[in-house]
């Protein structure tokens, strides 16, 4: 069980290894990759940053609480920050249960509450060439912390 913040592309081959177990008969992987559309707005990257020590202590919180939840032991959750183009994968979930309801449960439990608790923030490039902080508004419950002040505002 771990998480991490990277900076370079997420070996998803690497990931599936690592929680693999002759005890496991199911392992789920979830990918977030950088799509070439969001609201009607043609896309040609994103930047992603974050508050690192604030992320990774909320990643590990809820890597916890899905090994509770649904008795994971083999739950990875790494998340890209920099620079990513399209089709680039952002985040990575893989999760490895000896049984697939728990497995795929985990799994979606830690994507959800990784973009409703993580201080992760989004800054989507447009082919227009504008920018936007997209998805970043939502204050942090425990320590206030939200995104910078360009939250939804278009930067030229």
């Amino acid at each position: 069980m771990r998480v991490a913040l990277v900076d370079c592309p997420i070996d998803v081959s690497s990931l599936i290894s690592e929680v693999s177990d002759d005890s496991c008969g199911a392992a789920s992987v979830f990918l977030g990759c950088v799509r070439n559309v969001n609201d009607g707005r043609a896309v040609t990257g994103i930047e992603y940053s974050a508050y690192r020590s604030m992320a990774e202590r909320e990643m590990n919180a809820i890597v916890r609480e899905a090994a509770e939840r649904f008795g994971v032991s083999r739950l990875i959750i790494e998340h890209r920050l920099g620079a990513l183009g399209l089709g680039d994968v952002s985040v990575a979930i893989v999760a490895a249960h000896p049984h697939r309801a728990p497995a795929l449960d985990a799994m979606r439990f830690a994507i959800e509450q990784l973009k409703r608790r993580v201080p992760i923030w989004k800054l989507e490039l447009y082919v227009d060439g504008t920018r936007e902080w997209v998805g970043s508004g939502i204050r942090n419950r425990e320590s206030g912390v939200e995104a910078p002040d360009v939250v939804a505002t278009r930067i030229q």
